[in-house]
């Protein structure tokens, strides 16, 4: 079974692959949208992928020019299902066993709505009871705790987005083939940002080892690399992990720090750097673990900081800020003994019903 790091290292054969196919991939199944009644989106997403939502959200809503939107689809099921007729409706299961899921493509279907569901198993439980289907364009991924399954969701959303917005003439063509190309060049330096990282991985593992909580804070599309970072930390390392939105952790949940917190801060060099760096300026003053992720260079970074190095715009940060994330969930869990191919937990879907 390939492992977490295996699938970070695939990130740029799955991204290409997505960049030369996406008008198959989108264009085609999207044809049918009458995109002049669409006046906002909502992503149905759990977990890593409703993180991965939450990286993309900033750059679809500012193409498509309407609100976009992220809810867990068990409480949407449940009761939140006051879906507009002009609402573009999108579920997202990766490996398509997600019971919420399913649940709520059933019952958006059966009061009408359309749902373009995103999926990388055309065989799943998802994909039989969906109308209308779009895949990932990769692989199913064999680990269950997904990484390039992650990232690949991010990019099949901004393209979507992408396709949207020119067919509704939301961007001209010019301003399209311009994101394309940026798209294009952050697969290139991929391997390079790979290697960034396993570097910073490397050689501030044994430091990380002795973490007993691990926060991630981040802004923009970086707030969904920062609730990543809690997933991935409380799934395979298992231990405390917070993910927040720069402001949401000031107002209150700064209050519960403690001088043996490791921090993460995820810096996409963007709008609100200098909120970050007075966040920064005050958890230095009361903890010693502090550290900070650029997703380009960075000209006060400190010795135990990571600059991804990647100029591009920042609502793209998602798409590879991720990555020393993900190896260093996988390195602590090496380093702490976790079997990542076995359930910790095997009785655990069969009581709860999670999966189908």
């Amino acid at each position: 079974m390939k492992s977490i790091e295996d699938y970070v290292q695939l990130e740029p054969q799955y991204y290409q692959n997505v960049l030369n196919n996406y008008q198959n991939l989108f264009d085609k199944p999207l044809a049918q949208i009458s995109t002049e009644k669409i006046d906002n989106v909502i992503i149905y997403a759990t977990g890593s992928s409703s993180n991965a939502a939450y990286g993309a959200l900033p750059f679809m809503s500012k193409v498509l020019q309407m609100p976009v939107q992220v809810e867990e689809p068990s409480i949407s099921e449940n009761y939140l299902l006051n879906v507009k007729d002009n609402t573009l409706c999108l579920a997202i299961s990766q490996g398509g066993h997600s019971y919420s899921v399913v649940k709520l493509v059933e019952r958006l279907q059966k009061y009408g709505h359309t749902v373009f569901t995103i999926t990388s198993e055309p065989d799943s439980p998802v994909a039989k009871v969906s109308d209308n289907i779009l895949a990932m364009g990769m692989p199913i991924e064999e680990m269950p705790y997904v990484s390039a399954g992650y990232s690949v969701e991010i990019l099949d959303l901004i393209l979507i987005a992408l396709v949207i917005a020119k067919k509704e003439q939301k961007i001209s063509k010019q301003e399209y083939d311009q994101y394309l190309v940026q798209l294009e060049d952050i697969v290139k330096v991929l391997p390079d940002v790979i290697e960034c990282a396993e570097k910073w991985v490397t050689d501030n593992l044994s430091t990380f080892s002795q973490a007993r909580r691990i926060m991630f804070i981040g802004y923009g599309a970086a707030y969904g690399v920062s609730r990543e970072g809690e997933t991935k930390t409380t799934e395979a390392v298992r231990i405390s992990s917070w993910g927040k939105e720069l402001e949401e952790y000031m107002h209150g949940p700064y209050l519960g720090l403690m001088q043996g917190d490791y921090v993460i801060c995820i810096e996409p060099n963007g709008k609100l750097q200098q909120r970050q760096d007075l966040l920064k300026k005050f958890l230095n003053k009361h903890v010693e673990h502090v550290y900070t992720i650029y997703a380009d260079d960075a000209e006060n970074k400190k010795e135990h900081d990571l600059s991804l190095e990647v100029e591009t715009d920042e609502l793209f940060a998602a798409l590879y800020m991720t990555i020393p994330v993900h190896l260093l969930a996988y390195r602590l869990s090496k380093e702490k003994g976790n079997d990542l191919e076995h359930s910790a937990y095997p009785d655990f879907d069969q009581i709860t019903s999670s999966k189908i």
